[in-house]
């Protein structure tokens, strides 16, 4: 299962970043958008998200390893289509495919890897498994680097979806469960003891949505970062993640959710606040590296999760959490567009205060952890 996770994540991760690398300047330079259009797009990205709970009904007619090799399929396709739709209503048609393959196999990846792998060891497994991902991004991102002088968007997108469309088929062909494991339960699940692994997965998306939807954004166009930068940028990002993410994985392991997750909140009010402020092209692109740094201590929310679940309860909360974490991502991109007409610091300031809120929230992990030893 480690191996068919690993190959899977590299597959959907890598589409993703080859996505967000060319969207930005495809979506300014080629499209012609502007900031609202692009927050609706992303609203429009996120709905798959918002929808993730059907993935438990899903269930009832395929197995989980199946549905993850499937949905890495569907998100292959729509990378491969974005490039030949250059239009406003041909990018939401291609977003929305994109990202119903991304999200449903999202869900299915931490449902499985939380099923497979127990409290000590999932922590670290899903650092190493983003570490992978992170190569996978590291290579994608030096391909775009080298050929976007050279290529078409369109090329590229159909170039890298292709590819994945084909590791997608490999997969099926694998069998990798094991029978001995605790049968999840096939119905949606809302429990008032996980409701702070609800908040905080509800804010965990709130914010994300600022840092996915106009952190980039305002590097192209307030900085004039181009295709090659954005690229570049990535890929220091992928560099950093792939030595940091396992040792994220070891903290959580030896100092606990809530200090992890303290740190991550408490330095993206400084970060998100440092965004409305920064002039400077440098800082600028320095705090998008470290904005990315700690997006990856929120795996601290799914492995808390763990500790205080039912292990039957595990495939069906990460479909519903999923949905949660999106609810604000459904609405939040336009309202952030909109905000940004009127001054785009507001959208980073409010980024700021949703940070400050999850601070507040991760404080109260300890007592939730105490009653589930109970």
């Amino acid at each position: 299962m480690y191996f068919y996770l690993m190959v899977l994540t590299s597959c959907a991760t890598a589409g993703l970043h080859v996505w967000r690398t060319l969207f930005d300047n495809f979506a300014v330079h080629v499209v012609h958008l502007d900031g609202y259009h692009v927050g609706i797009i992303q609203s429009v990205r996120e709905i798959p998200g918002f929808l993730s709970l059907l993935v438990v009904y899903a269930l009832l007619l395929v197995k989980e390893h199946h549905l993850s090799a499937f949905s890495v399929l569907i998100l292959g396709l729509g990378v491969t289509l974005t490039g030949m739709f250059p239009s406003f209503y041909g990018l939401v048609f291609t977003t929305l495919i994109m990202s119903f393959g991304f999200h449903y196999f999202e869900t299915t990846n931490q449902s499985l890897t939380l099923q497979y792998f127990d409290t000590n060891t999932a922590p670290v497994v899903f650092g190493r498994l983003r570490s992978i991902a992170a190569a996978s991004n590291i290579i994608s991102g030096v391909t775009i680097f080298f050929l976007a002088p050279h290529l078409e968007y369109s090329h590229l997108y159909f170039l890298f979806g292709m590819l994945i469309v084909g590791a997608s088929v490999w997969s099926f062909t694998r069998n990798p469960v094991d029978k001995t494991l605790v049968p999840q339960r096939k119905q949606m699940i809302l429990r008032v003891r996980y409701w702070l692994y609800y908040a905080l997965t509800f804010m965990a998306g709130a914010r994300r949505q600022i840092f996915m939807a106009f952190a980039v954004f305002l590097l192209v166009k307030k900085f004039s970062f181009s295709i090659s930068e954005i690229a570049l940028l990535f890929l220091i990002n992928n560099v950093v993640n792939f030595f940091l993410s396992p040792f994220i994985g070891k903290c959580i392991v030896r100092f606990g959710e809530r200090k992890v997750l303290s740190l991550e909140y408490g330095s993206l009010i400084l970060i998100f606040t440092a965004y409305a402020l920064v002039d400077s092209r440098f800082v600028a692109g320095m705090l998008y590296v470290a904005d990315h740094i700690f997006f990856n201590f929120s795996i601290a929310i799914r492995t808390f999760f763990q500790k205080i679940a039912d292990p039957r309860d595990i495939a069906p909360s990460m479909a519903v959490g999923f949905t949660i974490n999106h609810i604000a991502a459904v609405f939040l991109p336009v309202l952030g567009g909109l905000l940004w007409l009127i001054d785009y610091r507001l959208v980073f300031f409010a980024g700021a205060i949703f940070s400050g809120i999850s601070l507040i929230l991760v404080q109260l992990i300890s007592s939730q952890l105490r009653k589930a030893s109970k």
